[in-house]
């Protein structure tokens, strides 16, 4: 009789309906607990998720009811049921861990969904095995597959023991990398830069020390990999000496603090706020939605404008041309009012109109003021500004002229004339 033939001959017999009852007061236990527990956490908790039940406390405590419900009525009954509950819960634990930490670490990432997916699909495919009594065989069948690697004979169970303790090792990493940089990066550290690099270093010293033990307890003998090291850093010498720069200047960016998130630069004539700062690359995003790439050495090595470095007032500028037989008093009071028209044109520095040129159409009068949002736009408060000085000479009777030309035709010797 197979596996499958003896589980479905145990869930005919009677008592089923005592354990199908029993399973549904362990996952109420779990769900009121979760529920009474959850419901001022926030809605990116890992213990709790958005809606309590997708969270990893849920599974994590229907397990150890069904478990120990299991155990308690196996000395009355036959528990079947029960049995299958406990792979599936550990399935779904599992599932949920995984789910919960990619969610909170990676919110946007394709391949952290991707290995999301895949491993529900081996969770759910090693719980129906375990359900149905072929896990034994499955692992024994992988134990006497067995591949070389030089000397060392490995077998095709070793290497998924060992995928699987490095995944553990490696989520739980992110878990704690991400909690210390919830609970504490936040409270301790107001710069986002700072913040961000602290929390880089953070994960990726968690990640190495993770995977380090996680290659120790499945028996890889770590100093083979200082060979591996020496051939990485040749290959850094030889090959990846950009790539090497862009991820060490990143990381100067950051500590020396020279470019912050939300800055406003301008990068070859490029200008926009620093939305991000990678490890390889700063994100620049205009104001018209494009977005820059820029490799983080060409931001070291280069000149770069930061608009808002020390201060983050910025000064524009418009010219405006009126009559030589204007008031050059009541034009210098007419921009000055339209400036201050606009709300984001500010007070202090106060705007300034002045005479800059006696041009060959009119006299030329260049208008300054500031702002101190310029991650708002510059052309928007430009064009409020010059639609109120266009409105005040009008309204005033100021003149703005023409462009004006006169052309002198002098008669050739003996030809017509010219009238």
């Amino acid at each position: 009789m197979t596996g499958l033939d003896k589980l479905l001959r145990d869930l005919s017999r009677p008592g089923v309906e005592v354990e199908f009852a029993v399973l549904l007061g362990c996952l109420a236990v779990a769900f009121g607990v979760c529920w009474l527990l959850g419901r001022r956490h926030a809605s990116d908790s890992i213990w709790f998720g958005r809606a309590i039940v997708d969270g990893l406390l849920f599974p994590l405590l229907a397990l150890m009811l069904a478990y120990t419900a299991r155990n308690v009525v196996d000395d009355y009954q036959a528990v079947p049921l029960l049995r299958i509950a406990v792979p599936v819960l550990v399935s779904l634990a599992g599932i949920r861990f995984l789910a919960r930490v990619f969610t909170v670490v990676f919110p946007a990432s394709g391949v952290a969904r991707l290995a999301e997916r895949l491993f529900s699909w081996l969770a759910w495919l090693g719980a129906v095995l375990w359900i149905v009594g072929a896990m034994p065989a499955v692992l024994e069948e992988m134990d006497s597959i067995t591949l070389m690697f030089g000397k060392t004979r490995v077998s095709v169970l070793d290497i998924v023991g060992g995928v699987l303790s490095s995944g553990v090792v490696l989520v739980l990493s992110l878990w704690v990398s991400s909690a210390l940089e919830k609970r504490i990066l936040r409270e301790a550290v107001d710069d986002l830069s700072l913040r961000k690099i602290a929390a880089n270093a953070i994960r990726a010293l968690l990640l190495l020390v993770g995977l380090l033990f996680a290659l120790s307890a499945v028996g890889v003998d770590l100093t083979a990999l200082s060979v591996m090291g020496g051939a990485l850093g040749v290959g850094l010498g030889l090959g990846l000496q950009k790539l090497a720069a862009n991820y060490v200047s990143g990381f100067v960016i950051l500590f020396e603090r020279s470019l912050r998130i939300g800055d406003t630069v301008r990068v070859d004539n490029f200008e926009g706020t620093v939305a991000d700062i990678k490890t390889r690359y700063t994100l620049i995003r205009a104001t018209n939605g494009r977005e820059s790439i820029v490799p983080n050495e060409k931001l070291i090595t280069e000149r770069i404008e930061n608009l808002s470095l020390a201060d983050p007032k910025l000064l524009l500028t418009t010219t405006v041309t009126v009559g030589y037989d204007s008031d050059v008093e009541l034009v210098q009071k007419c921009l000055l009012e339209a400036a201050l028209s606009s709300s984001r044109v500010i007070a202090d520095p106060a705007p300034a109109a002045r005479l800059a040129n006696l041009g060959s159409d009119g006299l030329e009068f260049q208008l300054l003021f500031w702002i101190n949002d310029p991650e708002n736009g510059q052309l928007n408060v430009r064009s409020d500004v010059n639609i109120a000085v266009l409105h005040a000479l009008r309204a005033a009777g100021i003149d703005i002229p023409y462009p004006q030309r006169v052309l002198h035709l002098k008669a050739q010797p003996g030809g017509p004339a010219i009238s």
